[in-house]
């Protein structure tokens, strides 16, 4: 082994840190990424601002989640950083439920037919205005009860509870948590101010950073799944070889 290689080594297994630690460098990332989304929109309305930077760093806490078991076997020396997987999706899920609520106060006001894209009609009925809007909250809804269902589900004690198969079914079900964020955030970031009856905004400069991130994560999930596919393939081999004994 190297001496790169040997550092590389120690540098991830300083990574792997106690849970108490892990809480705390996760909490510290996610209060300091928040903070950063809220500067680069300094025009934006107080309410739209939160919304946006809670909402988007609760995305890349997921990403996190997302990339980082498909990262450790493409790359078998990052294992180590395997138990982070936990503390970003239990704070993605933990921003996701303070960025719902920022819409249901701020930009909703409680109104849940708003919610999915009503607005009052003058004659005193709801109508449907923004269809877009209320199919990407509905997706937005499922992912974070979806979400919530995994965080909880995020600890020793339900694991011992579920059972380990049941359990590992439950965490493996995450990709399709991460579809439904993608698709939701998506909307929101190409689409929902492209309406006819609304200025065309400035160019969103999430919109390219958000492709990238999410295209990374397709990767190695790809990669990862290749990798797996092709070392059963490659033990499988051996037995194609083998000349059966005639009976």
């Amino acid at each position: 082994m190297s001496a790169s290689e040997g550092n590389m080594g120690g540098l991830v297994r300083r990574f792997s840190a106690g849970w108490k630690t892990r809480h705390l460098v996760t909490l510290l990332i996610a209060a300091a990424g928040t903070y950063l989304f809220l500067l680069s929109r300094a025009e934006w309305s107080e309410m739209h601002r939160w919304n946006r930077a809670i909402g988007d760093m609760s995305l890349v806490m997921v990403a996190f989640s997302m990339a980082i078991g498909p990262l450790s076997r493409l790359l078998p020396r990052t294992r180590a950083i395997i138990p982070w997987r936990r503390e970003f999706g239990i704070y993605g899920v933990f921003l996701a439920i303070i960025h719902t609520a920022i819409i249901l106060v701020g930009w909703v006001q409680w109104d849940l037919m708003r919610l999915f894209g009503y607005e009052m009609h003058p004659e005193g009925m709801y109508v449907m205005l923004q269809h877009g809007f209320g199919l990407a909250n509905a997706i937005g809804i499922a992912a974070l009860l979806y979400g919530i269902v995994l965080a909880l589900a995020s600890s020793n004690w339900s694991q011992r509870l579920l059972g380990g198969t049941v359990w590992k079914y439950l965490q493996q079900s995450a990709y399709v948590l991460w579809m439904l964020i993608v698709v939701h955030t998506a909307y929101f970031l190409y689409l929902h101010f492209q309406d006819f009856h609304r200025n065309t905004p400035e160019p969103n400069w999430a919109q390219i950073p958000f492709a990238v991130l999410v295209l990374v994560v397709i990767a190695l999930q790809l990669g990862a799944s290749y990798k797996t596919w092709k070392l059963k393939r490659n033990r499988a081999a051996p037995d194609q070889f083998e000349t059966p004994l005639e009976a």
